[in-house]
């Protein structure tokens, strides 16, 4: 082995990652579940590492793509486990899961992400190279070089203004968490908007196009949906027209992912098959080993049988291909899709009861979700000439403690807001999930959304998008509208030779408002908690 192999992998610039990994994961967990949307932090972590290693004379940007590839791994693993994990208690609020359990299950889909991420790396970065437009955008903002200055404070600016207000709002109720105007009809949903930086800055980053799709979604489903329904005698009453419209935004999100699915393996079929001399390139016996080891010890920890094991990994090999082409191609990786779709191909064979299936699902879920996305770091790293190797043991020391803070930190914010599939903390991706393993409340309104999201996206048509919005909040869609709106105007007054500048600058100060609100979010929970 070449020192070369490693040199790129310090001391220093793992300890900074580890502890970006715990920042970003936690500001993640809290992120998906109260948005229920996960913006990629690739960005954010490049500038993050950019800002702190160029303050030692002799780092170099490749140690800095590797620090920041440990620090955007904990995110996807934190992804995989609020789009999954939460179900349980929509299902049943008195389940009783063993923090151990569930960690077990991230740990396992964190090790079988990295290396699964070793074995499609060359193919999708060198082999057939996918643009992997995130990646490309952090390649660009460490070779600017001048983030550790202007950016870097513009960053942390945005993140100091967003942390402030969100302890006013939340820990001394100085700002209020909403406002809200009724509307005519009796039928008719109240408006409300949620004040929250951290939705603001995902609408700006998502863009108007998006966001747009989003709030008209939340608009069908509120405005027109129920009080049409019910003054045309559809519905019985406004509870009857809420059911339906919740489970046809899960039937629209779950249908695009059918759809994406299925295109995924129609390219993956039609354009490659899994070659044995590609799974030579693999140090094969060890990492056989440390697979062994590390599925029997889920065996043994667990609910999960070996079978569901065996079957579990095969199907994680197919469904992070997938999801690495996607990545790619698109920029959509649908993580929690792919955990439905590999449950689904289990229970064909051997059905797992309630928790097991969750846990499933939450292994496939954190697999997809760091071997697609963690593929923008490693896309980057090839342009700069890193080490991929250096990069994959970043990735699977970043991914497993991300692993132990994302079940922490899932384990804090039930304990402190009581509970999930609430106004607080909607979750909609684990309401997916669990439509999914508990059975569905409403199947026609699932079906007719789940045929209607596979249409649209066979049409172009951002239709998880479009479903979130029919599904989520009408208050959380109306800011996360705002933020697409502020963009939108930004865009068109800004000059045309100013707007590069806009895009970085903007992208930049809409990262700092997430990880504002994400971090101090986590804090306050647990100070909730320790002053129960």
């Amino acid at each position: 082995m070449r020192s070369t192999e490693f040199e790129s992998l310090t001391l220093r610039g793992m300890i900074i990652g580890l502890i970006g990994s715990v920042v970003i994961t936690s500001s993640s967990m809290y992120v998906a579940l109260r948005m229920g949307a996960l913006p990629w932090p690739t960005i954010f972590v490049a500038i993050v590492s950019l800002t702190l290693l160029r303050r030692f004379k002799n780092s170099t940007l490749k140690e800095i793509n590797v620090t920041h590839t440990a620090m955007s791994a904990g995110a996807m693993v934190a992804g995989g486990i609020a789009f999954t994990i939460p179900g349980i208690w929509m299902l049943d609020p008195d389940a009783v899961v063993p923090f151990w359990n569930i960690t077990a299950a991230a740990l396992f889909g964190a090790l079988l992400g990295t290396l699964f991420t070793f074995l499609h790396r060359k193919h999708y970065i060198e082999t057939k190279p996918l643009p992997y437009p995130m990646g490309t955008a952090a390649y660009n903002t460490l070779t600017i070089g001048d983030a550790g200055g202007k950016q870097a404070g513009k960053l942390f600016g945005s993140m100091g203004l967003s942390a402030v207000f969100t302890a006013l709002r939340d820990r001394f109720m100085v700002i209020p968490q909403a406002f809200t105007a009724n509307l005519p009809g009796a039928a008719t949903p109240a408006f409300g908007m949620w004040l929250s930086p951290m939705a603001v800055g995902i609408g700006y980053i998502v863009g108007p196009l998006y966001t747009g799709v989003w709030f008209l979604g939340a608009v069908l489903g509120f405005y027109l949906l129920i009080p049409i329904g019910v003054s045309a005698g559809i519905f019985p009453d406004a509870a009857a027209a809420d059911l339906f419209r919740s489970n046809l935004g899960i039937g629209l999100m779950v249908g695009t992912g059918v759809g994406i699915f299925l295109k995924g393996l129609y390219q993956f079929i039609k354009t490659r098959t899994q070659k044995i001399s590609s799974i030579r390139t693999l140090k094969f016996n060890r990492l056989f080993w440390i697979g062994l080891a590390a599925s029997l010890v889920l065996w043994l920890t667990t609910s999960i049988t070996l079978l569901h094991v065996l079957l579990l990994v095969v199907g994680i090999w197919i469904t992070t291909s997938m999801a690495a082409l996607l990545t790619g191609q698109t920029g959509i990786n649908p993580m929690e899709i792919f955990g439905i779709l590999v449950l689904l191909g289990i229970q064909l064979i051997q059905r797992p009861d309630m928790i097991t299936s969750f846990m499933i699902a939450a292994i496939a879920a954190v697999a997809c979700g760091l071997t697609g996305d963690v593929m923008n770091d490693l896309k980057a790293g090839h342009s700069l000439g890193t080490s991929p190797k250096s990069q994959i043991a970043a990735e699977g020391i970043g991914s497993l403690i991300g692993a132990v803070i994302a079940v922490g930190v899932l384990f804090i914010m039930r304990e402190a807001f009581g509970g999930f599939g609430t106004p607080e903390l909607p979750a909609p991706q684990a309401a997916a999930v669990s439509a999914m393993v508990g059975g569905l409340q409403h199947p026609e309104a699932f079906s007719i959304g789940l045929i209607a999201g596979m249409l649209l996206y066979l049409a172009r048509v951002p239709a998880t998008t479009f479903g979130l919005g029919v599904y989520l909040p009408i208050n959380i869609s109306s800011v996360v509208f705002l933020g697409g709106l502020i963009r939108f105007i930004s865009d068109i007054v800004v000059p045309e030779y100013k707007k590069s500048d806009l895009q970085r600058d903007g992208g930049i100060i809409a990262s700092g408002f997430l990880g504002g609100e994400g971090i101090t979010g986590v804090i306050l929970a647990i100070l909730g908690i320790l002053m129960l």
